[in-house]
């Protein structure tokens, strides 16, 4: 399947998780997984806006000055500020306490770097989390120690999750956060129902696939967006109802799932509930499974938050005065099996720190144009564009 045609999206319905905070973080979530689709329409894409909000938290409370402003501004909230890395404790207590969920935050940091004190109190406020030394000067033997650590806080679905390069011997932190959930349907779909039929893709193909169905009484509600949109939320709860997934799909065949992108907000998703009714539905879902892999860097500086890449102007100084630092990536890796049963799914995030001290990489290992100038007085000697070296 190049492309699902509906968005799926785990809420918790707990009201004790109903904060500012759980709020706040939804949203910054969403906005990120609406910039990252709309830059790939049609691919497959899995995000956990919980694990990207959580490394960036931990970013958060390192940074100083205008890069701690352009955080809380973009994210909409500030962990530094007083009683909120203490509502983030709650949180991530709340979603641990809940069967079939774990959830782990964890730092990496160099051996040689001095950690300041107040950073370090703050990390074990809001997120539990004692930093992890780690030797960085053997870059494949630190990553084979955080992609161990991953795999053990995913119930071995990400095993692999940084691959070789990632890390170098400028790297000072890495933040994680990991993800593991493990839902059974509150009525699983009779595999005997299950039934080959064609799943039409955004490029107008059309593919076979394995359709799950059943005939149950849902919450359902159909909605029109602000641009006019008619779509449509069905409810499908898992075991113990505390956790749900929301299927969100236009009524008509020809609608773009992106015309969807501004409804999804928390406060959105709070009106859904609202309204949605229990209505008698047969549904019909392919039974698939996702592993997609995403670099955020890209996306992150789309939404604004490139001054936290920049080695001139990030400033995490409430981290280490013994060096500037600056965020190289931020990656995730999701893992969903959807199927009759229910849905298992990890996810693994790392935002990774970079000294700022480092001279800057730039290789040429793609296309380029190239200009040979006589300096004092302009003239352009050669232009040429390089696409394929060749030896001579």
């Amino acid at each position: 399947m190049q492309s699902l045609s509906v968005l799926l999206i785990f809420a918790l319905c707990a009201s004790s998780l109903c904060n500012l905070i759980q709020d706040k973080q939804t949203d910054f979530g969403l906005q990120v997984f609406a910039e990252a689709v709309q830059s790939a329409p049609d691919r497959n894409l899995a995000l956990s806006p919980y694990g990207i909000a959580s490394v960036l938290g931990m970013a958060q409370m390192g940074a100083y000055g205008a890069t701690l402003k352009l955080l809380a501004s973009k994210m909409g909230y500030s962990l530094q500020e007083r009683g909120m890395p203490k509502l983030q404790r709650l949180l991530q207590r709340d979603l641990a306490s809940e069967d079939g969920v774990e959830v782990a935050s964890g730092v990496m940091v160099d051996r040689k770097i001095i950690l300041e004190k107040v950073f370090r109190r703050s990390l074990s406020k809001a997120f539990q989390s004692v930093p992890h030394q780690i030797d960085f000067s053997q870059p494949e033997m630190a990553r084979q120690v955080i992609n161990s650590w991953t795999s053990d806080h995913t119930d071995g679905m990400i095993s692999e999750f940084l691959p070789s390069g990632v890390l170098s011997e400028l790297t000072r932190l890495v933040f994680l956060n990991a993800l593991h959930f493990h839902g059974v349907w509150k009525t699983p779909f009779d595999p005997r129902n299950t039934r080959e039929q064609l799943f039409h893709t955004v490029n107008g193909s059309a593919v076979s696939v394995p359709m799950m169905t059943t005939t149950q009484k849902f919450n359902y509600g159909e909605f029109v967006s602000k641009d006019g949109v008619d779509y449509d939320v069905i409810e499908m709860p898992y075991e113990g109802e505390s956790i749900s997934m929301l299927l969100v799909t236009p009524f008509e065949k020809d609608v773009p799932l992106s015309a969807l992108n501004k409804e999804l907000s928390s406060s959105r998703i709070h009106q859904w509930r609202q309204e949605m009714r229990k209505i008698s539905k047969q549904l019909s879902i392919p039974r698939f499974s996702m592993d997609t892999e995403i670099d955020l860097k890209s996306t992150l500086s789309r939404m604004g938050l490139g001054d936290i890449f920049s080695q001139s102007r990030a400033d995490f100084s409430r981290i280490t005065t013994e060096e500037p630092l600056c965020v190289s990536k931020v990656l995730q890796r999701v893992k969903l099996e959807v199927n009759e049963e229910g849905t298992k799914g990890s996810s693994a995030t790392a935002a990774v720190i970079y000294s700022r001290m480092a001279v800057e990489e730039i290789t040429l290992d793609r296309p380029f144009f190239f200009l040979i100038q006589h300096k004092p007085t302009g003239a352009l000697l050669f232009s040429g564009q390089l696409t394929q070296p060749q030896e001579y």
